[in-house]
């Protein structure tokens, strides 16, 4: 018995996708992909300034209790300092008071934007927008990144 003309054709249109198929849905898909590339970079961009601005005000923080701790009595300080630390690693050493060990940082975190534990110091006696340390005290803290964020503020200036 022999197949109509009909049920022959259709058999072979249901065995794969047309050439034109096949690049319609390449030519979306590569609209797509071109469109989530810029998005993931803000995304990690965006991603890493939170990182920046955290770690930046957990340093701040950890200088000005370690300020508050001096300035209370709980131990000395050198004259010029004005009671802040003479460096970030102090805070994470920490100080004795009255025979226990107090530390202000777990650790210097690694800034998000240059990669290593380097940030840029500032004392008192420096001027507020200096990129050299005096080396006196540690008044504040900023990244060495010479980048710009997404709200158009250079990162150093955070």
């Amino acid at each position: 018995m022999k197949m109509p003309k009909f049920q022959r054709q259709r058999v072979r249109a249901d065995q794969g996708f047309t050439l034109i198929e096949l690049i319609i849905v390449t030519a979306i898909l590569m609209v797509l992909s071109t469109m989530a590339v810029p998005l993931a970079r803000v995304t990690i961009q965006r991603e890493r300034e939170r990182m920046l601005r955290t770690d930046l005000w957990e340093m701040r923080d950890a200088i000005d209790r370690y300020k508050d701790a001096a300035e209370r009595g709980g131990f000395q300080t050198k004259a010029d300092s004005q009671n802040y630390p003479p460096d970030l690693e102090t805070l994470v050493k920490g100080v004795d008071v009255q025979g226990k060990k107090i530390r202000f940082l777990r650790k210097i975190p690694v800034d998000p934007m240059t990669g290593n534990t380097e940030w840029g110091l500032r004392s008192m006696q420096d001027d507020p927008d200096s990129d050299s340390w005096g080396g006196q005290s540690v008044f504040d803290v900023y990244t060495k990144s010479l980048g710009t964020g997404l709200d158009g503020t250079k990162y150093k200036d955070w």
